[in-house]
């Protein structure tokens, strides 16, 4: 079963639904029973037995919970309404003869309206001007199951306004609903949708709030005093300081539990003699409520909503999404590995400290099935920006705070920020759609210090240095990061064509200027594209090239290996096909030929000091360190803006792919320096070796005879 998305008419849907449950007495005027075979009965009816209809499958909202990769450890929840549905089975006697007691003493005579109490109230009301209720539970649960299952703010409205029709139409879908339902139905229903305040929705989360224990294990003391509750939660709230309210409300149920045979008197007596001993529990919140202890997974559980909130699988916007995500009770599987995540932590937070302004951070992907399988940054997830300093950027104004040590902006990808330029990480595009077209590994160029560029009307780009110069073929010119080999390979492949690539493996353009450049007309002379002057998240380049370590296999970026329905079933979508497929299995698509990914990897093989199966390096290279940490055969690439402003190394092995940056994510100018430039290759090297550590070594797959040419 796939939960229903709220069709939110607009942001005021869970906020006045919210205002309502926390603002109104589940109480109402009782009106005479002949109303309901009135004109206003039999004008209503049709619409009634819709309603009626909906109530019989409606679940109230249900609170989401994400969980680590041993799908047990509960990292944070989201939820609008916090509530854990649970069978009655599985609540103690004594809440449901509470809530009986409390609100409905008749529950197992009447048949949906009582008719005594109707009676009892209008006289009572009509003598003395009151508004003495007379809902029974029935009643009160079609209310509450009208206003959860509420779309608009003109529903919301009308399941809870104090009016005669609408009192009418109460009881007669009570009357109806008994028919369709049992009582013990009714009866878990409305323990699982009632307010019991300090955000307990339904018993479960108040048992847990209030006394951090199951419903099962509840006593009568404190069932009374949650049966209580449901009539006015701020009045009687028991965490109240003096909490005389509460002990005369959970008194008087107790009370009504004795003259009901629930309790005898005796016990009744000992147990309101009993002070109302609480232990509160506050339930997590949002990805700032993760624990400490795994405080650098709230990035990924931030990801998480990113991702989440830009799937059509959970609504038909981004708000319809996140109310799902907070009302649907999903159960959600994080795809982070522990070993490769705590790898990744330690491994940034070696490098550079969480008070340094320069952003040090990694992303771990899964080839094959694009998997995050680590998110790492040198900062502290927090929303508590109070301590950090003043923003580096000079443009700022005085009262910005930088984002360290601590933050929740999206560093790592995933979120609205553009990222940062990747500088020559990007020659892996050009080359790969070359040898995707039909170019060779051995294709060979004379390349200048410094070129001049008439495809890129006179553009001239230069080396890092004179040793660069000399003749080259995609294995040298890749591993000695040779600028003007990558700018004659381009121009033969064209521009656009790299750039199309890159798009297909996942990348994105943010900022203007990146877009323009981007667009159809002025791609083809974008010559500087391949020197990396576009802007570049670390999940965007990990994951690309995940892609050539799969042989050309693009799978999305994906922060879950499971998502659950609250009934347990796998949430699913629709392909253009009519197919339902599972939102967390991965989605991958070939977008090169895996001879052309083969080729790009021998090649890429030269950077890390690796030995390409088929070529020559060149004699040095940019990263020779890194093979010999990983301790197993890995590819990459260095990149380096102007000045380094940014730093940045994408490694990967047959089974991890890494990607690394350090920057100022508040001043791109405030450059990082040349002395920084391998802080990424470290923490990538050592990253995959410590993460694939006891693993069986896997080989790459060799290029063809064809393609190197």
């Amino acid at each position: 079963m796939s939960n229903r998305p709220l069709a939110a008419a607009g942001r005021l849907v869970p906020l006045l639904r919210a205002g309502l449950i926390a603002g109104i007495v589940i109480a109402a005027a009782a009106y005479p029973l002949v109303a309901l075979t009135g004109l206003g009965a039999k004008a209503t009816a049709h619409a009634v037995d819709q309603k009626t209809r909906v109530l019989k499958t409606a679940l109230p909202a249900e609170t989401s919970y994400v969980y680590g990769p041993d799908g047990k450890t509960v990292l944070t929840m989201f939820y609008e309404e916090y509530r854990q549905y649970t069978k009655l089975s599985d609540m103690s006697p004594n809440i449901q003869q509470a809530i009986i007691a409390a609100e409905d003493s008749r529950f197992y005579q009447h048949h949906g309206v009582d008719p005594k109490g109707v009676a009892r109230a209008f006289v009572s009301n009509a003598s003395s001007g009151g508004s003495q209720g007379a809902s029974t539970l029935t009643m009160q649960y079609v209310r509450m199951a009208l206003r959860d299952s509420a779309t608009t703010p003109k529903e919301v409205q009308e399941a809870t306004q104090q009016t005669s029709l609408r009192k009418v139409k109460e009881m007669r879908m009570a009357l109806d609903l008994e028919k369709e339902i049992s009582k013990e139905q009714i009866m878990e229903r409305y323990l699982n949708s009632a307010y019991f305040g300090h955000r307990a929705y339904g018993i479960y989360a108040a048992s847990e709030i209030f006394f951090s224990k199951t419903p099962k294990d509840l006593t009568p003391v404190e069932a009374a005093t949650l049966a209580g509750l449901v009539k006015s939660p701020s009045e009687y709230d028991p965490a109240d300081s003096d909490q005389k309210e509460a002990t005369g409300r959970r008194n008087y149920v107790l009370d009504r539990m004795s003259q009901l045979g629930y309790l005898s008197p005796d016990s009744a007596t000992a147990a309101k003699a009993e002070p109302i001993r609480l232990k509160l529990t506050t339930p997590p919140h949002d990805c700032a409520a993760v624990a400490e202890k795994y405080n650098s997974w709230g990035f990924a559980c931030d990801y998480l909503k990113n991702w989440w909130s830009a799937q059509p699988a959970f609504g038909a916007n981004r708000l319809e999404r996140m109310d799902n995500l907070r009302r649907g009770g999903y159960r959600i599987v994080l795809s982070l590995d522990p070993k490769i995540q705590a790898a990744a932590e330690k491994n940034v937070g070696a490098k550079e400290a969480t008070g340094s302004p320069f952003a040090n951070g990694i992303v771990v992907s899964e080839p094959g099935t694009g998997r995050v399988k680590a998110m790492a940054v040198n900062r502290t997830y927090s929303l508590d920006l109070a301590d950090n300093p003043q923003s580096s950027n000079p443009e700022a104004g005085p009262k910005v705070k930088a984002n360290y040590p601590n933050t929740v902006a999206p560093l790592l990808g995933g979120g609205d920020l553009a990222g940062y330029q990747a500088g020559s990480t990007f020659k892996m595009f050009p080359m790969l759609a070359a040898l995707d077209a039909g170019m060779t590994l051995s294709t060979s160029f004379n390349a200048p210090y410094r070129y001049r560029s008439e495809v890129y009307d006179g553009w001239s780009p230069s080396n890092a240095s004179g040793a660069m110069s000399g003749q080259q073929t995609m294995w040298s010119g890749f591993g000695k990061s040779v600028n003007t080999y990558f700018v004659w390979l381009e121009e033969k492949v064209g521009a656009d064509r790299a750039v199309r690539l890159a798009e297909q493996l996942g990348l994105r353009w943010r900022t203007d200027v990146d877009r323009d450049h981007a667009s159809p007309d002025k791609a083809k002379k974008w010559g500087a594209f391949t020197l990396g002057v576009s802007d570049a998240t670390p999940l965007e380049m990990a994951n690309a090239y995940a892609a050539i370590a799969a042989d050309g296999r693009y799978c999305e970026a994906i922060p879950v290996q499971a998502i659950m329905n609250r009934d347990g079933t796998p949430a699913t979508y629709a392909t253009p096909g009519g197919l339902h497929r599972e939102v967390a299995k991965p989605r991958c698509r070939q977008v090169v030929s895996a001879d052309a990914a083969r080729a790009a990897t021998d090649a890429a093989r030269c950077p890390t000091g690796d030995t390409p199966a088929r070529g020559s390096c060149g004699g040095w290279s940019t990263a020779d360190s890194v093979r010999g940490t990983v301790g197993r055969p890995v590819a990459g690439k260095t990149g380096t803006t102007d000045s380094t402003r940014s730093a940045w190394f994408v490694g990967y092995t047959p089974e991890l792919a890494a990607a690394s940056f350090i920057s100022d994510p508040d001043n791109p100018f405030n450059a990082v320096g040349d002395g920084q430039s391998q802080i990424p290759i470290k923490a990538v090297s050592e990253t995959l070796r410590d993460g694939l550590k006891g693993t069986p070594t896997r080989q790459f797959t060799p290029p063809s005879d064809a393609i190197v040419g």
